[in-house]
């Protein structure tokens, strides 16, 4: 993965939050981290140690989820081509593929109707 370098995170910090306080892991690594989750399909957890506490990133990045600032930083991304991002969605639900009764998983109805008379039937009366 080629992540975000210094002199690349230097055209997009104008739209990233001034960091305050006691901050343990930089914008820049927040946005590798952003991107090494989106890239690989991993789970926070799965976010390797050079990256910080995965819970503390996962915190952050839904604040900046909440407020907007992702939105901002991926347009800046995009404009400034250090990535391409493609969002392509697809949905299914049960509106837009009908299954067959068959295919329900529902018990194969396999016993012959009885009639009222067993003549009429076709059952023998004896054997």
């Amino acid at each position: 993965m080629n992540e975000i370098t210094e002199k690349q995170y230097a055209l997009i910090r104008p739209y990233l939050p001034v960091q305050r306080g006691n901050v343990q892991i930089s914008n820049l690594t927040m946005i590798n981290a952003i991107l090494f989750v989106a890239e690989n399909g991993c789970k926070w957890r799965a976010l390797p140690p050079r990256f910080g506490n995965w819970h503390t990133v996962y915190t952050r990045m839904r604040r900046w989820a909440d407020a907007g600032v992702l939105d901002r930083l991926f347009d800046a991304l995009q404009k400034h081509h250090m990535i391409c991002v493609s969002v392509d969605c697809l949905g299914l639900d049960s509106t837009s593929v009908k299954v067959h009764p068959d295919g329900t998983g529902a018990p194969k109805k396999t016993d012959r109707k009885r009639l009222a008379s067993r003549a009429a039937d076709g059952t023998p009366k004896s054997t």
